[in-house]
């Protein structure tokens, strides 16, 4: 395999954005921009042999800049909610902005989503990396980020994260795929496993407050696969927050879910070292036109963000997402594509 760089375009100011391309002998690909670390496109083969763009996406710059869904983008310095966007560390209030209502959202107004990465192939691999510098939207420290992407000939779509700092911060890294096995179309007929007996109880505005309620009798329960719209419009509370699925579940082991769809026949498995993943059912995602064509509307996709809990600095008993001056981080979560009958 050889990573293909190639131009995809420019931004308003004149920024050229870089696509890199890796194929492996299976016939699956992976395209990553280095406009916000971003997966533009994952193609898998189906059971008839033909490639599926498994990842909602754009065919320009200017589409990534418009949207505001952050489809296939890498996420940081912190990924998903904090609440009242600020937090004490230290014994130093820290202010964020708030550009998701009163809170917090992926990193700020300019996360790591709108930022160019540098780009570079690493044997087989693809690295991006970039500074953080001090002050960026609000976060303490300089930090240094890398983001390895690696598709084998197995057809694992692996994503490993490394980041240090010069002073204590927040980190908490994540990728943002929107994932639909049969290209396109409502993602509720796929069917899901998750491998969680916990959830994050959500308040207003899709906030953790801080409860662990446990998924037996509720429509969150997917330790045995159901298909995604089984139960997503019942007149459950923590559903009708949402719109649907905008829940972390707490992990049970590495292995952390299963999505398949009939269709397709292409299978998914989510592996992580992360304690948490969110379960977005792309409740809120506009109707659009997509890369290629494809149609984007609502709960046309889903996302497993592999992450710390949400709002982890305001709930006690949260995994921190406090990195310090000196220390290493590393996480590695897999997407593992294979074919069931």
């Amino acid at each position: 395999m050889a990573v293909l760089f190639s131009d995809f375009g420019k931004l308003k100011d004149g920024t050229p954005v870089t696509a890199a391309t890796i194929t492996n002998h299976c016939g699956a690909s992976l395209t990553i921009l280095d406009y916000g670390a971003t997966v533009q496109s994952l193609r898998i083969p189906n059971r008839e042999g033909a490639p599926v763009d498994v990842v909602l996406g754009y065919d320009s710059p200017e589409e990534y800049v418009l949207h505001g869904e952050y489809l296939g983008a890498t996420i940081g310095r912190v990924g998903n909610r904090i609440a009242g966007a600020e937090f004490s560390l230290n014994g130093i209030r820290y202010q964020l902005a708030r550009n998701d209502g009163e809170n917090h959202l992926h990193g700020g107004r300019e996360g790591f989503d709108r930022k160019v990465w540098r780009m570079a192939a690493q044997g087989e691999s693809l690295l991006c990396w970039r500074t953080s510098p001090d002050g960026e939207e609000g976060y303490p420290g300089t930090l240094e980020v890398r983001v390895c992407f690696t598709l084998t000939e197995e057809n694992a779509f692996r994503i490993e994260y490394d980041a240090d700092t010069d002073a204590d911060t927040l980190v908490n890294l994540t990728n943002h795929c929107y994932f639909n096995l049969n290209g396109q179309g409502s993602v509720l007929g796929h069917r899901l496993q998750l491998f969680a007996e916990r959830f994050c109880e959500n308040g207003k505005g899709c906030l953790p407050t801080g409860k662990l309620l446990p998924v037996e009798n509720t429509p969150f329960d997917f330790r045995h696969e159901k298909t995604l719209g089984a139960e997503i419009d019942a007149g459950d509370e923590q559903l009708l927050i949402a719109g649907g699925y905008d829940h972390n579940y707490v992990l049970c082991g590495k292995k952390a879910a299963v999505l398949y769809s009939p269709d397709s026949g292409i299978e998914m498995t989510v592996e992580t070292d992360m304690p948490g993943m969110q379960l977005y059912t792309g409740n809120f995602l506009p109707e659009c036109r997509g890369k290629g064509g494809t149609q984007i509307q609502r709960r046309s996709a889903a996302c497993f963000e592999t992450q710390l809990y949400p709002n982890g600095m305001n709930c006690y008993g949260f995994p921190s997402p406090v990195l310090r001056a000196g220390s290493h981080l590393h996480s590695e979560t897999a997407y593992i594509f294979r074919l069931r009958g």
